[in-house]
Parts: structure tokens; sequence; C-alpha cells
């Protein structure tokens, strides 16, 4: 009786590429080399086909792929301003990104914080070594909005948010604050359950506290102490971890 080997090839079927992905595909090349840039206007979508060799309905659905991504904005009617244009907003596009996919992959709070641990403290050093008056002056209004007899919790996340958005931008890594921008809009949920399971509104005098301190850290340029501080804010924010 003969046997199936088991060391021999393993065939698979091929994938099959729509043709709208190729065009993605096609049109992400060209942005990788250089040869488009945000601003620039793509060919009309007819051009586009017949240079591509695909449908016009391919090169539709690849266009509002994009623009659902938030690289493209499409303008509807004729003339010079019509047409397709390569745009960049990557930090909404990536807040978009990941509550999604924090939801749907049911990413443990655990990680989500120590993930904003890593990125918060990094930045934090980074801004006190580099941070502009103008900078410092945008965490202190932060910390100024955390406070009043009618705060709630929801204007207290608010300001809060504003506040670790405006460290990540301070640390002039454009990246991190594009990747603090998302992953902050997308843990807002958490945010508002950890200061209302803290205790409102004796919770809102504790975190203020611990905002103040990174501040004066970060005008101060100290860096290990502003590292430190949004650390233990952090701990403070979510004891249970």
């Amino acid at each position: 009786m003969s046997s199936t080997p088991t060391d021999g090839p393993d065939w698979r079927p091929v994938r099959r590429v729509r043709a709208h992905e190729e065009v993605l595909a096609r049109i992400e090349e060209q942005i990788a080399a250089g040869r488009l840039k945000a601003g620039d206007r793509l060919p009309g979508e007819r051009q586009l086909a017949e240079s591509l060799g695909v449908s016009r309905a391919s090169v539709r659905e690849a266009l509002r792929v994009l623009e659902a991504m938030g690289v493209l904005v499409s303008t509807t009617g004729r003339g010079p301003d019509a047409g397709a244009v390569l745009t960049a907003r990557p930090a909404d596009a990536l807040a978009d990104v990941l509550r999604l996919q924090l939801g749907l992959a049911a990413f443990s709070l655990h990680d989500i914080v120590e993930t904003r641990r890593v990125i918060e403290t990094w930045a934090a050093r980074s801004a006190a070594a580099q941070a502009t008056p103008e900078d410092v002056e945008r965490l202190r209004d932060a910390v100024s909005r955390m406070a009043g007899p009618d705060l709630t919790p929801d204007r207290f996340n608010q300001a809060d948010a504003d506040f670790h958005l405006a460290l990540a931008e301070a640390s002039g890594n454009t990246l991190i604050a594009t990747l603090m921008h998302g992953l902050r809009d997308a843990v807002g949920r958490h945010a508002v359950e950890a200061v209302e399971r803290l205790g409102w509104p004796e919770s809102a005098e504790l975190l203020r506290t611990d905002h103040h301190r990174i501040v004066e850290a970060v005008a101060a340029g100290r860096a290990d102490k502003a590292a430190q501080a949004v650390d233990e804010h952090l701990r403070r924010s979510y004891p249970d971890l």
C-alpha cells in the first residue's frame, strides 16, 4: 500500500488578488518611491484605469479605500480643482484604525496602559530636554482646565487628553505624537472609567497634582523626574494594574 509523503511539496491555492488591490499597490509604489506626495493630484479615473489596464470600477474602489484610510480627498465637479488629491492626516486615520482594532482584538487594559507608559515616559524625557515655552504653556493650560466647581469627568478627561497629546508633541517626534493621538483617542473610555473608579471629584485633585508635577519637571528640564512623574501618574490612574 502506498502512503502519502509528508515531506514533499506543500501546494496551496494561489491567492487571487482583486483588481482594486493591484491599483492600491501601484499607488503605494509611487508614494514609496517619492513620485507622489501629499498635495499631488492623481490622474483622472479614466486615465488611471487606462494606464493600469483595469476597469474604472476597480479604480473607483481603490480610491474609496484610500479615502477611508485618510490619505486621499476626492472633490466632485469639473475643472482644475476636481479629482482626487493625496493628503496627510495620519493622526485622525490612525485613531480610527486603533479604535476599531483595539475593540476587535480585545487587547487587555494592561497591554494598553503599558504601551502608554513606554511611549509617554520617553516623550516626557524628550520634552524635558527640548520643550519650548509655548509647549510648557499648552501643558499648563490643560492642567488649569482640570479644575473648577462645574467640572465633570468628561470635561476633565478632555483636558487630560489634551495634556497627554501636548506632552507627546513637545517631545519633537511627530510619529510619537501621532501614535499617542491615536492611542489616547482609542482608550478614551478607559480613561473616563479610571477617573470614576478612583472616586469623583476627589480623583480630579489627585490626578491634577500628578499633571502639575509632570509640567514642572518638563519646565525645569529634569528628564528623569519627568519620566518618573508620568510613570507614577499612570500607576495611580490604574492601581489595579
